[in-house]
């Protein structure tokens, strides 16, 4: 027996279709409407048909094998066999994200084939895996943030079991597991939810269409319909926490915000399962309130992306004023975002033309992701250019010194440890041919404002475009790339051993910087991260005790003396400062 169950206030008619063959539900309470049918748990092709019409896949799909159009299909979560009962996840504060996304990962671009590079990313120090969202979207290839069924893992990229064992064989390896998911709009393909309730409101707008109804008439349904969601992929498929996308985008004016209620669920089913769960945001609000306790008048998420820490060091690195990165540029805003967090926290923005953000006082920087790549400062650029397109190796050494000596937790983007060449572009696949035209049209007038030729902008329709943005496995044991990925893994190792360096104590973090001279000195605890962006090299002063030692130089002509350290252009040097074992 199968009980099909489906919130649909907007309907008169509900019947449920499987095969030709038309099943009657019975409207109950809340316009809920049922239906109980003598068939198997898994494995059933289905749709629902309201008042008559076209059959639609169901709003709670476990399955879309045949895409966002199709039938959905019945799955029995109980029916998988899990061999992570003893796991636990290991705590952010020790932890080293990893940015993917399945389909450019590998070649073949499956969640089992992911499986065969967990290894690698043991040996490298990786602690947890994050993945970019994977709920059901429009055609065989995209980034995923334009899903439209959000309980069902993408048919492209394997079956649910395929999921559950990427999960089982990360736990299994000692790596947590968490999946970016998308809750402030719906994708523009395949969204049938309006048909069935008042999903979306017209009070407010999003920049990617319609806004979610999480505050105005039937909202609680709705509210519902994605807290369950999110439970169900920490529930039915093992994830250790979740990423919540653009919550500056989920605008909610209830009494108890849509993301303190997330957060007071996922507390719940933690105390039920007792496995540990965490919650980070990406927010550009920059109000320490998304990551303080409940108890105190926050949402009770555990951490947040730090995007002022990523635009200061980019801009320090690059040069780049475009933009938002307008508003940095200079070694004080990333001595700022390396001992606050937020290098806006009330000043004025140029780029916002008002004061933005407030200081997050007494906040640990364990609150806090740090980094130099992701898949929106790579993907959101005309031509995908990672860092390893834009600065020298000198510079990605720097970069990836500050990132993982930082009060952060820190996290790499797919290949950067090693300076991948394979660019990561926004890439489609839509089958609504006016659609795709409006996106390859869209995006090529997006950038065409900033000069660049719409002929030079890659389409993100192309089968190409995608291609190109594979990471290409086999450079990793060429130079500079092999060298790029000992120097992360050295860092990696580093952060390990030395308790400084992951105490999260933004209040023990020593900066001293020369605008002028461009060097900057970075102290915690008994290290000091000395970093020459000049283009000569220059003595650059430490504050060095006896005992003083270098412990790892990004170029051989690095020289320590008894209170300053010689770094030629571009080099960076970790110094241990006074006696210590490491």
């Amino acid at each position: 027996m199968i009980s099909f169950r489906l919130w649909a206030p907007n309907a008169n008619q509900v019947e449920v279709r499987i095969g030709t063959d038309l099943f009657g539900m019975t409207r109950g309470d809340g316009s809920w409407w049922r239906a109980e049918l003598p068939l198997a748990k898994a494995g059933i092709d289905y749709a629902f048909v309201l008042d008559g019409g076209q059959p639609v896949p169901d709003p709670r799909s476990p399955w879309q094998p045949k895409g966002i159009h199709g039938p959905s299909r019945t799955v029995d979560h109980g029916a998988f066999s899990w061999t992570d009962q003893r796991w636990q996840a290991k705590p952010l504060a020790s932890a080293i994200f990893y940015e993917l996304h399945i389909g450019t990962f590998t070649p073949q671009g499956t969640f089992m084939a992911a499986i065969d590079k967990l290894d690698y990313l043991v040996d490298l120090g990786i602690t947890h895996v994050e993945l970019m969202p994977i709920a059901e979207f429009s055609g065989k290839r995209g980034w995923g943030y334009d899903g439209v069924d959000f309980y069902a893992p993408h048919h492209a990229y394997g079956e649910p079991a395929d999921l559950k064992r990427l999960v089982d064989a990360c736990h299994a390896r000692g790596l947590a597991v968490m999946l970016d998911v998308v809750y402030n709009h719906v994708g523009p393909a395949g969204n049938y939810l309006a048909r069935f309730a008042p999903y979306f409101t017209q009070r407010y707008a999003t920049p990617w269409g319609q806004a979610i109804n999480f505050d105005g008439l039937e909202s609680d349904e709705v509210r519902r319909f994605f807290c369950d969601n999110a439970l169900m992929w920490l529930k039915e498929y093992h994830f250790d926490g979740l990423r919540i996308d653009a919550v500056h985008a989920i605008i909610d004016t209830s009494a108890v915000h849509f993301l303190e209620q997330l957060a007071c669920e996922v507390g719940e089913l933690q105390a039920q399962t007792g496995r540990h769960l965490v919650l980070i945001a990406e927010s550009d609000l920059n109000d320490p309130r998304v990551v303080r306790p409940r108890e105190i008048g926050g949402y009770g998420f555990q951490a947040q992306w730090s995007d002022d820490f990523h635009h200061a060091l980019h801009c320090v690195l690059t040069g780049e004023r475009a933009g938002y990165y307008a508003d940095y540029g200079s070694l004080a805003d990333l001595a700022k975002a390396l001992q606050r967090a937020f290098v806006y926290d009330g000043r004025y923005s140029v780029f916002r033309q008002r004061r933005h953000g407030r200081p997050p006082s007494g906040l640990s920087g364990h609150s806090f992701l740090g980094y130099l790549q992701t898949h929106d400062q790579i993907g959101n650029r005309a031509k995908g250019e990672r860092s390893s397109h834009l600065m020298s190796v000198g510079r990605l050494k720097i970069a990836a010194a500050l990132v993982l000596t930082a009060p952060f937790i820190p996290m790499l983007f797919q290949g950067e440890e090693w300076g991948a060449t394979s660019r990561f572009l926004y890439f489609t696949d839509h089958e609504d041919l006016e659609l795709a035209r409006n996106v390859t049209e869209g995006r090529r007038r997006e950038f065409a404002i900033f000069g660049w030729n719409p002929e030079e902008i890659p389409d993100p329709q192309a089968v190409e475009t995608f291609e190109h943005s594979k990471l290409n496995w086999s450079e990793r044991e060429e130079e500079p790339h092999a060298g790029l990925l000992a120097w992360h893994r050295r860092l990696i190792e580093l952060r390990r051993k030395i308790p400084s360096l992951s105490d999260g104590r933004l209040d023990r973090v020593g900066v001293n910087f020369d605008e002028k001279g461009k060097w900057l000195v970075v102290s915690r605890g008994p290290i000091a991260v000395a970093c020459n962006l000049n283009q000569m090299t220059q003595q650059v002063p430490v504050p060095a005790k006896p005992g003083s030692r270098l412990v790892l130089g990004s170029q051989n002509e690095v020289r320590l003396f008894e209170d300053t350290v010689e770094l030629p252009s571009d080099s960076v040097a970790i110094l241990i400062t006074g006696y210590h074992s490491y």
